[in-house]
């Protein structure tokens, strides 16, 4: 795992991960675009969209809309922020919300037919508690999805996972720069075996969004493991 802080260009003032996501609420649903994580859960060919879902991270339930929108009635989100799951909570599309940690979530052993993590990993110092939670969560043959910021796209713009806040301060959430070999080590080291991994690159469709990544074009800005227990 590397360091953030040798590539942070901004700057920014950096706030913890409960109290940024506590006020970004505000804006999230209208900043955070489908390209960064819903474009990647379409694209994914291994995936079998059924069962019982433990939705890990659930925030305003972004990922939880898109699994009922296929059909999922079993889905129970957790996630660290009350604000956050208020949000999710007027969605209403998951059976159960949690407040809790995403390592430590206290939910069933081996329940779950899938586990999904999206957006979520950069605010933790070690990957390998997630991984190993993952893996107590699911039933044995259940898939893991962890949808990332990609590092690439981190140490080339030298951006934190950030928000503008009320007054108009750019403000970062706590970020840790963790490569893909980070997140296949983690994994493998909790059991799981890999069954697919892509990544989504600046392209037309982005810079219909952020004209001004012109000079990324063609860079991974966000990627998805497929993970098999």
């Amino acid at each position: 795992m590397a360091d953030f802080t040798p590539f942070d260009t901004r700057g920014y003032r950096t706030v913890d991960v409960r109290s940024g996501y506590g006020e970004w609420v505000a804006t999230y649903e209208q900043t955070v675009e489908d390209a960064m994580d819903i474009e990647l859960l379409d694209a994914l060919e291994s995936v079998r969209w059924e069962g019982e879902v433990a939705d890990l991270g659930c925030g305003t339930g972004r990922t939880g809309a898109w699994l009922a929108a296929r059909g999922i009635e079993a889905i129970d989100g957790v996630d660290l922020t009350p604000e956050m799951l208020a949000v999710a909570r007027q969605r209403g599309v998951h059976r159960r919300l949690i407040e809790a940690d995403v390592t430590a979530t206290g939910l069933e052993d081996e329940h779950y037919d899938l586990v999904v993590t999206s957006l979520v990993d950069e605010h933790l110092a070690d990957l390998r508690p997630l991984y190993a939670e993952a893996y107590r969560l699911a039933k044995p043959g259940a898939t893991y999805v962890l949808i990332g910021y990609h590092p690439h796209f981190i140490m080339a713009t030298g951006m934190p996972t950030h928000y503008d806040n009320a007054s108009g301060e750019s403000v970062a959430i706590e970020t840790h720069l963790h490569l893909l070999s980070d997140h296949t080590a983690a994994a493998l080291g909790a059991g799981w075996e890999l069954a697919e991994l892509k990544e989504r690159v600046i392209d037309d469709v982005w810079l219909e969004l952020k004209p001004k990544w012109e000079r990324l074009r063609g860079q991974p800005v966000t990627f998805a493991f497929v993970w098999r227990r």
